[in-house]
């Protein structure tokens, strides 16, 4: 559960709301062809069991002490795509869909490109 307060009053998500949004939005940017496991361990894992089993999602959210949210991303790129332009669409259309279903100030959309297909 993620718990923000503001000026209205507080409000709790469930982690797995913000993960799915996020998760919809990256999908749905041109030139991501998914997201990583963030951890080696499991990509490790990942890779043993050829993606059956997927521990990690590559999303992680975090907050601030002003109650701004981070949202670390770890992407896998299409092949043939320009990286910078990609990460920043990706940056601002993930920050647009948090804020605007949410309602609170996205701080950092911190992108991470692990892999390239």
């Amino acid at each position: 559960m993620v718990t923000f307060e503001n000026h209205v009053g507080r409000i709790s998500l469930s982690e797995k709301y913000l993960t799915e949004l996020i998760s919809h939005t990256v999908c749905g940017c041109f030139g991501v062809a998914g997201l990583c496991p963030s951890e080696p361990l499991s990509r490790a894992v990942s890779a043993f069991t050829h993606g059956k089993i997927q521990p990690d999602n590559g999303i992680h959210i975090s907050s601030d002490k002003e109650n701004n949210i981070i949202i670390d991303l770890h992407i896998c790129v299409a092949y043939g795509t320009n990286i910078p332009e990609t990460v920043k669409s990706l940056t601002h259309k993930v920050g647009f869909a948090v804020e605007e279903s949410i309602g609170i100030e996205v701080n950092q959309v911190n992108v991470f490109v692990d892999e390239m297909r």
